[in-house]
């Protein structure tokens, strides 16, 4: 995982879930939404990445 993210990421990867186990405490229905917000996000993320590469010729990186 370190390899891939680097430092800053695992930290990055640790206060989110840190922050939605905070927001579980309180109200697990709202840290429930939240989370599939950060993963839509991510997937958004990635496939916006994986086009843009395709378009450079750098298929089959993601």
């Amino acid at each position: 995982m370190l390899g891939k993210l680097g430092l800053a990421g695992a930290v990055g990867v640790c206060c989110c879930l840190a922050g939605i186990g905070v927001i579980a405490y309180v109200a697990p229905v709202v840290a429930g939404g939240l989370a599939l917000v950060l993963v839509g996000l991510v997937l958004v993320a990635r496939g916006l990445l994986s086009g843009v590469l395709s378009a450079f010729g750098m298929d089959g990186m993601f």
